[in-house]
């Protein structure tokens, strides 16, 4: 009795590690679902809104100027934040405020990308703390969800080029 009880527990708890692992790795390489908060890229993105954030990119190196990113704050490692590239390595970007009457230039170094919010007035971005290292990307938005009802999740896929927004039935009644 006390065996099967002791089996059925260890079983339990290798499963339970075996899943965790997966998931893990799942939501690290591959992908999750991120919910924004903040004004900083706004109108693309609003407060609340939840997007898809794939990781692969990342891994291969395949950043691209316009992309929207996840990324690890600079100025507190334990927040991520969200964020548009505006200059990769050796590019030339414009490291002044919009309101600034002379305008300053400076080169993206190598392993690091520039990052800015659309809404410029009010985003802490790579004007405030500089480049930031390649390393510290953790994932590129793909899409914005939308739930407009319980029944139905629209996908905008404004950040895809080419592509039209899906309609999909969710599982929540």
């Amino acid at each position: 009795m006390f065996r099967n009880v002791l089996g059925k527990t260890f079983r339990f708890l290798g499963y339970t590690v075996q899943y965790g692992c997966i998931a893990h790795c799942a939501f690290e390489y591959l992908g999750g679902i991120v919910v924004c908060s903040g004004p900083s890229m706004e109108p693309t993105i609003q407060n609340s809104d939840i997007v898809f954030s794939e990781n692969l990119s990342r891994h291969f190196y395949c950043i691209r100027k316009g992309d929207i990113v996840i990324v690890k704050s600079p100025n507190d490692p334990k927040s991520n934040i969200c964020k548009r590239v505006i200059g990769l390595e050796g590019d030339k970007v414009c490291t002044s405020n919009p309101s600034d009457f002379l305008k300053s230039h400076s080169y993206v170094p190598k392993g690091h990308v520039w990052l800015e919010g659309d809404n410029l007035r009010n985003s802490t971005d790579s004007r405030c703390y500089g480049p930031v290292p390649y390393g510290l990307i953790r994932g590129r938005i793909c899409f914005k969800v939308y739930l407009l009802y319980l029944n139905y999740s629209y996908i905008n896929a404004f950040l895809m080029p080419g592509c039209e927004a899906l309609k999909l039935t969710s599982l929540t009644v």
